[in-house]
């Protein structure tokens, strides 16, 4: 970091092109009613290709038939991904099923996707049935909007099945920090459900302001002792801090984030700063004064420099903290001990305090596909037909059935089995995860999803062979470095370098609380095998009890923990 910088709370400059295109765009309404009358085009054109965002969509085209297209002097087949707004990863049957339809239906694959930020995603929307998307949406209740883009996006909530008093006053909260962090603007009523303004309203943005925020902001709650959200990606968590079984508030830690560039050093991932404990009535003035101060203060001169982590390193942890106090009006008080012991989801059934059942179904990479001998689409549309509770999307890409009655148990039992939703799966597969990328990721770099499952496969083979069947890793891959998949949160993570080559971070921790740092650069899938192998077999010969991976290679020195990011993550 530039020293000559530090504890400058605005940085002067020319501002990125971004900003001025969020200011022109009169409150995020650009000309894109006017591009979806193009129909010279597949896709959106100048800056209404970064406008969408705002409204929850980005725009893809699939690169596997890329070149053929460009020989074919065709211009990519765009479409459209749309990601819906879910707090905490809620949703009801009825909701699925008519987002089951339109998938099925209106898409060029057919396909669901669940995230890692407890939400879905639908891949392939062609231009001319975009409105219909948003208007489905709106018919069941649900929205895209700030699911993308410079927003406070979609707001994680632990999906806890088993203390359910405190899961649900949790989800709450989290459900009101997404609708108080809302972009005000009625661009998207008017855009994509044909509201006029009859009242002649004057848009105004009092929380997030005429240009928004720097960068994209996240924001978690997390209920101890899982971390299933991965606090330490978000910028900003709030840990539930319960008393006799009540929520009496919460723990605040704000500058988390993943996200790097390759090459570019002034570039990290950094875990959160703990600021204080809040109780309950303060969390919407607390998020208000976090996220006003990161608009404020946040970089608008470099992109690549501007989320919360860079503004808290570069105006010192304690003066951000001193004017979010001031901002909301309070004075944190001491941490209170909180222990975090796992970020995995229980695969299964499993019943809470309340009595009712939750049955977590373990969906790989997130993709609800029907394939030819595993109908797992269409069986979670067969238990959204009979279930009367609701569904939970996990941080984990997983599918929890929730509020299942004794009577009900059984049969939906019988149809996720009967679909294949409930077949064996080894803690190592549970155990990892990979973003999107190819084909239609526009900034993968190196395959991620496609090619999980085989490197899963590859990694149960020698954990096998060295007798750590009951062993797992926490793996993450991703296609690229912008943190989707949380690889820097991993054990073991691999970031995409280019086709078929990988970056590969070890030393991470099995709870999220510890970066991991590069181990070897610009490997080849073969190499990284080989290196596993090694690495497996000396955990094997030299753990200390049951010492995990990431603890192992930090123990005996195969790499030293990264103590401070700006310092330590480049080394």
């Amino acid at each position: 970091m530039n020293k000559k910088n530090f504890r400058v709370l605005r940085i002067e400059g020319k501002l990125s092109d971004a900003e001025r295109l969020k200011k022109q765009s009169n409150y995020l309404r650009g000309t894109i009613l006017e591009d979806l009358e193009n129909h010279l085009t597949g896709g959106f054109i100048g800056d209404n290709y970064f406008l969408i965002r705002f409204h929850g969509m980005y725009q893809q085209d699939d690169r596997d038939i890329r070149i053929e297209r460009i020989a074919q002097k065709l211009e990519p087949r765009y479409a459209m991904m749309l990601r819906c707004r879910l707090p905490g990863g809620m949703i009801t049957p009825t909701q699925w099923l008519a987002i089951d339809r339109f998938a099925t239906e209106k898409t060029l694959y057919g396909s669901i996707r669940l995230t890692n930020r407890q939400t879905f995603q639908i891949h392939g929307i062609l231009k001319k049935n975009i409105k219909l998307s948003h208007q489905i949406l709106h018919k069941v209740g649900l929205d895209a909007l700030a699911t993308a883009h410079d927003v406070n996006r979609n707001v994680l909530c632990t999906s806890n099945a088993v203390e359910s008093e405190i899961y649900y006053e949790a989800y709450r909260w989290a459900k009101k920090l997404s609708e108080y962090l809302l972009p005000q603007t009625r661009a998207y009523a008017e855009i994509w459900l044909d509201e006029k303004n009859k009242d002649n309203i004057i848009d105004q943005e009092p929380i997030l302001g005429e240009t928004y925020l720097p960068r994209k902001f996240k924001t978690a709650i997390v209920i101890p002792p899982y971390n299933d959200v991965d606090l330490h990606a978000n910028d900003l968590s709030f840990i539930a801090i319960a008393s006799e079984g009540k929520l009496i508030g919460f723990n605040l830690l704000v500058g988390g984030g993943l996200s790097i560039e390759h090459g570019k050093k002034f570039t990290y991932a950094r875990t959160a700063s703990e600021f204080g404990f809040l109780p309950v009535h303060k969390i919407l003035d607390v998020a208000k004064a976090v996220i006003t101060t990161q608009r404020d203060w946040g970089n608008r001169i470099d992109r690549n420099n501007a989320k919360t982590k860079y503004t808290l390193e570069r105006v010192g942890i304690e003066q951000f903290k001193s004017e979010v106090e001031k901002r909301a009006k309070i004075e944190f008080k001491t941490i209170h001990p909180y222990e975090l012991t796992t970020r995995s989801d229980h695969i299964g059934w499993i019943q809470g305090i309340d009595n009712k059942w939750h049955l977590t179904l373990f969906i790989e990479n997130g993709r609800l596909i029907d394939y030819p001998r595993s109908f797992i689409k269409s069986g979670v549309a067969n238990i959204a037909k009979i279930h009367t509770g609701h569904f939970r999307l996990s941080a984990n890409q997983n599918l929890i059935i929730s509020n299942v009655s004794e009577k009900q148990k059984s049969k939906i039992e019988n149809i996720a089995r009967q679909h294949g939703l409930m077949n064996e799966v080894s803690l190592q597969r549970v155990n990892s995860m990979a973003c999107v990328a190819f084909p239609t990721c526009p900034l993968a770099m190196a395959e991620a999803e496609r090619f999980l499952p085989f490197f899963v496969s590859k990694i149960e083979q020698i954990m096998h062979k060295y007798g750590m069947d009951e062993e797992y890793i926490i793996l993450r891959v991703s296609g690229c470095p912008n943190g989707c998949a949380r690889a820097l949160l991993a054990e073991l993570g691999l970031i995409g370098k280019s086709p078929g080559r990988y970056n590969m971070y070890i030393g991470g921790n099995h709870i999220g609380t510890r970066i991991p740092r590069l181990f070897r650069e610009n490997l080849t899938i073969e190499e990284i095998i080989t290196l596993i192998d090694k690495l497996i077999a000396s955990w094997k010969e030299g753990r200390n009890g049951h010492e995990q991976f990431g603890d192992f290679v930090i123990r005996t020195g195969i790499v030293k923990p990264i103590l401070n990011p700006i310092i330590d993550f480049w080394e």
